[in-house]
């Protein structure tokens, strides 16, 4: 019984991991993504010096931090969830 449970909680553990693992790839493109958008930005913002290109800078650089901490939060959340799986395995395996 305690080990059905268990391996039904590494299977839902193993399914959380992928969806998180491609969560994180796509979010690692996205910030590089956002990350140029935010350079653009800032370089049309030096050469031009006007407040709109100021204002798109500023715009441009919080949706690129928005996502670099959208990012940190996955990893924190994967490694979390990889910790539990290590813990519940090894339980597992000293109960078997």
């Amino acid at each position: 019984m305690v080990q059905n449970r268990a391996e039904r909680r590494l299977a839902e553990l193993a399914d959380r991991l992928k969806r998180l693992r491609a969560d994180l790839e796509v979010s690692e493109e996205q910030f590089l993504h956002f990350e140029d958008l935010a350079e653009d930005a800032r370089l049309r913002a030096l050469v031009s010096e006007t407040p709109a290109a100021e204002r798109q800078h500023r715009d441009a650089t919080r949706q690129a931090e928005a996502m670099a901490r959208h990012r940190t939060r996955l990893r924190e959340e994967i490694r979390s969830l990889e910790q539990q799986q290590d813990e519940l395995l090894d339980k597992f395996y000293s109960d078997a």
